[in-house]
């Protein structure tokens, strides 16, 4: 007789039970799960990007309709760079209201740059990066990625980017890091034209100009424009503003460093004396008649728009000046405050650096300053990317 297991139940019935449980639990200890890829995020439109200039980082897909040159033009032909694109929902705008600036790093320009791919107007793209001002118009900086809408993604090589002069003025640069490319920048830039004080002050209505206004120049710290006429020394006018400041670096206004336009910039009197001969760092007391300028005893803070202008102007002194000419060795300090042929603070500055992108206006002004005054560029300017190569 076949023993009962409880509620009728045999010992064949059991173990045949048994032996179901077991192969399926096998099955789910054996079998991957099997799960949908999700999708990739839809690229946010032109109007949506528009209206989301929160820093976040985005893709926006839109049509290639010009080069954006100032906050409310934009050029579709005779295009004067491949700093910017301006991308709209339509290849048919024209109303630079409904367009996004897109800012186009120096490691993109050969490849999305409209003066030298014209051929890209009118062509739908998908462009990522930080939905920020720039031009003081809804736009993209830090843009990372560039792509036809249909594929064709392109990243910046991993070296840096690249720059129009890279196979001529730069050549004996490019490609080197820390001492070497110090030396090889410092090898190009020192030969050029050196100007009078008093050329500076024509030479300054030429490469600070307004753009929206040819008769204005800007203030680099207050982003005042003002009158190319009403530069002098009383209050209201504007002056030269030596961004290395001449205390801190051992010359003079004589044809040289207190010259070179690389570091000075129109400035409004009295906000110039108040930056003195101060170092730059973060922080401090607001400043008046300076917008999102701060100060304390040793440094001075200026407003976002140009601390990558400041940070790169300074760099370019670092290298420019090595003591082999006459003048004094001018070099980049991690301190503030403490030296008078040092100017920090370096950590600051090199943030400073990444945080504030070049801008049409600073890369504008160093082509004439090339083309037109000094024969010299500065090459911060053009690649960013080399402070963090030679300091970090």
């Amino acid at each position: 007789m076949t023993p009962h297991l409880g509620k009728g139940r045999t010992l064949g019935a059991a173990l045949a039970s048994l032996a179901s449980s077991l192969t399926l639990a096998l099955s789910l200890v054996l079998v991957p799960a099997v799960s949908t890829p999700a999708a990739a995020a839809t690229p946010l439109t032109v109007s949506q990007a528009i209206g989301q200039q929160t820093g976040a980082t985005q893709t926006v897909r839109g049509y290639v309709v010009g080069q954006p040159t100032a906050t409310n033009t934009v050029v579709r032909s005779g295009f004067p760079n491949d700093y910017a694109l301006a991308i709209a929902d339509s290849a048919s705008q024209t109303s630079t209201s409904s367009m996004l600036y897109v800012q186009i790093p120096s490691a993109f320009r050969s490849q999305w740059g409209l003066q030298s791919n014209p051929s890209l107007m009118g062509k739908q793209i998908d462009v990522t990066g930080t939905l920020s001002a720039y031009f003081s118009h809804p736009g993209m900086t830090s843009t990372s990625a560039f792509a036809l809408s249909g594929g064709g993604t392109t990243e910046p090589p991993p070296t840096g980017g690249t720059s129009p002069w890279d196979s001529t003025y730069y050549a004996p640069a490019v490609g080197n890091t820390g001492t070497a490319l110090r030396t090889s920048l410092h090898d190009i830039i020192d030969n050029h034209t050196t100007l009078s004080y008093s050329t500076v002050w024509t030479a300054l209505k030429d490469t600070d100009q307004d753009p929206r206004n040819s008769a204005n120049v800007i203030e680099l710290y207050t982003g005042r424009s003002i009158s190319k006429s009403l530069n002098g020394g009383d209050a209201g006018d504007w002056n030269r503003e030596h961004v290395w400041a001449q205390s801190r670096g051992g010359f003079t206004t004589s044809a040289g460093p207190g010259t070179d336009l690389h570091h000075i910039r129109p400035e409004d009197v009295t906000v110039n004396s108040i930056r003195g001969n101060k170092d730059f760092d973060n922080g401090g007391a607001a400043v008046s008649g300076c917008t999102d300028c701060w100060t304390d005893g040793d440094s001075f803070e200026p407003r976002d728009a140009v601390k990558g202008d400041v940070a790169r102007m300074l760099f370019y002194m670092a290298i420019r000046y090595e003591g082999d000419d006459g003048f004094t060795d001018l070099e980049m300090s991690s301190t503030v405050g403490t030296s008078t042929s040092r100017l920090g603070d370096l950590e600051t500055l090199l943030a400073w650096n990444a945080a504030d992108p070049v801008d049409a206006f600073e890369m504008r002004r160093n082509d004439r300053i090339h083309a037109q005054w000094q024969g010299n560029r500065n090459p911060f300017v053009d690649h960013p990317e080399w402070a963090a190569a030679i300091w970090n």
